[in-house]
């Protein structure tokens, strides 16, 4: 088998300048995201410090990376309890969708954009990052606190209308028909509501298959499935992440405690590559142009978020502490925005610069702001 120099040297480089930054960061009681996604905007084909044969690896490792991250997450709570939520949560999600999806639109008009490509910055100024605030929630050990049950939420529920967003964009960048982009949305929803159902009231089933005495079958039993789950989901555009998310709910007692242990070096590894990739996926030179654009709506649609997330803690009944943690936690924009983009690049030549400038503003201000929001300074795992 032929094993490449190149790849080889490229990836251990990438991994030992995570390890440094990832200390940096530890030692400042910071998140280590931000400097990983600096990090991948640093190594992209553009850059200073290109690296071709890492590139692809990285890539799809950050399709796993997502994956791990909300499985892991799944695996803190009981999928009992989080439907409850869920339900309580709905209006949430109406005031996520008005508040964060129409500055998306309105800058759209403003700079005289169609109207699909007016559609597609409203979802990508619309969706928080599932990858990036999962990530912050374990780095700053909130998982446990009152407030985090309604941040969920309002994630999923944002994923849940992803299913109902993309393939009427798709259709329409297309040019297809009103009918089949209804089409779209009914199998898209009716495959969720029916996975969400199934998880519901068999979901035990998947407990009781994954349990294992020996911690590799364990590991691999379960990554076996979510990869599945996931690969499902992601067919009938309902995100890899929902799918990775119930499966994690689904596994419940010792058997998710020790899933959870197993599992982590795995996450933390394909996570840092998931948020190098998002830095790798930005083009330097495309964005100067449009930093100011990006940047107004950057602040806009961040206290937008901050507005959402407040409003959803107070349904919980969580203090004013916690419905702060919870409106800077949804800040992060990151990988659904810039699958929108990939569906709709071409619509506008501005649209894919514009949104890419923006993501990355809130990638890398999101969980800086989210650590200092909210709480008094403590140490970062």
């Amino acid at each position: 088998m032929h094993v490449s120099v190149v790849l080889l040297l490229e990836l251990g480089l990438i991994l030992v300048a995570l390890s440094v930054l990832g200390a940096m960061a530890r030692r400042l009681t910071l998140s280590p995201v931000p400097l990983y996604l600096l990090t991948g905007l640093a190594l992209g084909e553009e850059s200073v410090l290109p690296v071709p044969a890492a590139g692809g690896f990285l890539r799809t490792g950050a399709s796993i990376g997502i994956v791990l991250l909300l499985l892991v997450l799944g695996l803190e709570f009981s999928i009992g309890e989080f439907t409850v939520s869920l339900r309580r949560h709905v209006p949430s999600a109406a005031v996520d969708l008005v508040l964060n999806a129409a500055p998306g639109a309105v800058a759209g008009w403003l700079l005289g954009l169609d109207g699909v490509s007016v559609l597609a910055l409203a979802g990508a100024t619309y969706i928080s990052s599932s990858g990036i605030i999962a990530r912050l929630l374990g780095d700053l050990r909130r998982l446990g606190n009152r407030e985090t049950p309604a941040v969920l939420s309002v994630l999923v529920l944002e994923d849940f209308a992803m299913a109902a967003y993309l393939p009427v964009l798709a259709v329409l960048v297309s040019g297809g028909t009103w009918w089949q982009a209804v089409l779209g949305v009914l199998v898209a929803l009716g495959a969720v509501l029916a996975a969400f159902a199934t998880s519901y009231r068999w979901g035990h089933h998947v407990s009781r298959l994954v349990t294992h005495p020996d911690a590799e079958q364990l590991m691999l039993r379960l990554l076996g499935i979510t990869l599945v789950v996931a690969a499902l989901a992601e067919y009938i555009h309902a995100s890899a992440a929902v799918g990775a998310f119930l499966v994690g709910l689904t596994v419940t007692g010792e058997t998710a405690e020790r899933a959870g242990a197993v599992l982590a070096p795995l996450r933390d590894l394909f996570a840092a590559v998931f948020f190098v990739a998002i830095g790798l996926s930005v083009d330097i030179g495309e964005l100067p142009p449009v930093l100011p654009a990006a940047l107004a709506l950057a602040v806009v649609t961040g206290m937008t978020k901050v507005v959402t997330g407040r409003y959803a803690a107070s349904r919980d009944e969580v203090g004013r502490r916690g419905r702060a943690r919870a409106g800077a936690a949804l800040i992060a924009r990151g990988e659904f925005s810039i699958v929108i983009i990939g569906l709709a690049a071409t619509q506008h030549p501005v649209l894919a610069p514009l949104v890419t400038a923006y993501v990355f503003i809130l990638a890398v201000a999101g969980p800086l702001i989210t650590r200092f929001t909210g709480t008094r300074p403590a140490r970062v795992r």
